[in-house]
């Protein structure tokens, strides 16, 4: 009989944007073949609401998900507002917890959260009142070197908390995994899995590549992400290479000042730049199967989903040596071109020299690679294992990178 699991995300695709956490939906769906499971997601409402919360709840896909939102605003008072919300959220939790056990008619075997804080104190809780073991994913850039420092005294005492009491701490990249464990988030089992590609969509097509044409998919957070770093890089470019031009896929709070820094270039008005918006899975798949090349310059990455995407598409990426990214482009230059965060000089170099032709990359390698490190086979095999290990029963041998 397959286990059940109740999975407690921090982001997940909802009714205010269905990109929100669309790797952690990923990661569902590549375990839904190995287990009875649901998704409980509870967010803050960007929109009035007629009561303190709703609900739309999905009893009849692979998955079955709850989502519940409740009140942004209660009495006006910010500070009470606060605590209140709080509430509303553990609320939201119980609520749907007990239509789950009855759904299921049975408690979870297993809780797997997805990204701390609040879904851990509800796990912890679940484990202490029912004896429910749960298993800690985290993605968050914020445990990183360069924004470790953001971490605040109450939530690093917190976390330190719920991950030892954890039956596993999984993290999709080596480095994230040593960055928390610096920090004291230790667990004593650990492991490492990937994050998830669709290697069916994103995959090689059989129409040529456009000379000269960059891409970047992102979210507009441009501290982090330092898009505007690329566009200054592609107007440096341009007196060489007069044919590249960028095509920018994404959405989000820096959206007006990116497109400004692109009209202050001189990017705008002779088409050099294009900003595409936000664009579905497909359409994001058909641009990298056009583009010379992916282009990231972020300054913390915990692995890059859309990297992995890239080559699973046969699309060459020059990307950030940060965080989880190295380990992803081991042998050094073999599936792409990495420099360092800031570097402006390198990452010139480094776009000229596939922009020049000067460097190759074989398009089956790197498609052959995505398929063996992220498909929803390979990323579900290791999960369900991973689960099996924590309730005591036998693996099917995918393997996990682990450290402990």
């Amino acid at each position: 009989m397959k286990p059940r699991v109740l999975h407690l995300p921090k982001w997940y695709p909802h009714r205010y944007d269905n990109q929100d956490g669309d790797f952690v939906a990923r990661q569902v769906a590549a375990v839904a073949p190995h287990v009875t499971g649901a998704v409980l997601f509870a967010a803050v409402a960007r929109e009035p609401l007629a009561g303190l919360t709703t609900s739309e709840i999905d009893w009849t896909s692979a998955t079955p998900t709850l989502r519940y939102y409740y009140r942004a605003q209660i009495t006006g008072l910010a500070p009470f507002d606060k605590l209140l919300k709080l509430a509303l959220y553990f609320w939201c939790l119980g609520q749907g917890y007990r239509q789950i056990v009855q759904h299921w008619g049975g408690p979870p075997q297993l809780v797997h959260v997805h990204v701390l804080l609040r879904t851990g104190l509800f796990a912890w809780w679940l484990r202490l009142t029912r004896k429910i073991p749960y298993i800690v994913t985290e993605h968050w850039t914020l445990y990183l070197p360069e924004r470790a420092h953001l971490i605040t005294w109450l939530r690093k005492s917190l976390t330190k908390a719920v991950i030892r009491q954890a039956a596993a701490l999984h993290t999709v990249s080596g480095a994230l995994q040593k960055a928390m464990n610096r920090l004291g988030f230790v667990s004593s089992r650990q492991a490492v899995i990937a994050n998830v590609v669709d290697t069916t969509l994103f995959m090689p097509a059989s129409i040529p590549r456009v000379p000269g044409q960059l891409l970047i998919v992102s979210s507009f957070h441009d501290a982090v992400k330092n898009i505007s770093g690329i566009l200054r890089v592609v107007a440096g470019m341009r007196q060489q290479f007069p044919h590249v031009h960028l095509r920018i896929a994404g959405y989000g709070p820096d959206e007006a000042s990116l497109r400004h820094v692109a009209q202050e270039l001189g990017l705008l008005s002779c088409g050099a730049v294009v900003f595409l918006g936000k664009l579905s899975q497909p359409e994001v798949a058909q641009e990298m199967q056009q583009a010379t090349a992916l282009v990231s310059f972020s300054r913390a990455e915990t692995f890059g989903c859309v990297l992995l995407e890239a080559r699973a598409a046969g699309c060459p990426v020059v990307g950030p040596a940060t965080g989880g990214v190295p380990e992803l482009f081991e042998p050094v230059n073999s599936f792409g071109l990495l420099v360092s965060p800031d570097d402006m000089a390198g990452l010139t170099q480094a776009l000229s020299a596939v922009v020049s032709g000067a460097i190759t990359f074989d398009a089956e390698r790197l498609t052959a690679d995505a398929a063996a490190r992220c498909s929803y086979h390979k990323v579900g095999g290791q999960f369900a294992d991973l689960y099996r290990e924590i309730l005591g029963a036998p693996t099917s041998g995918f393997g996990r990178s682990t450290a402990s």
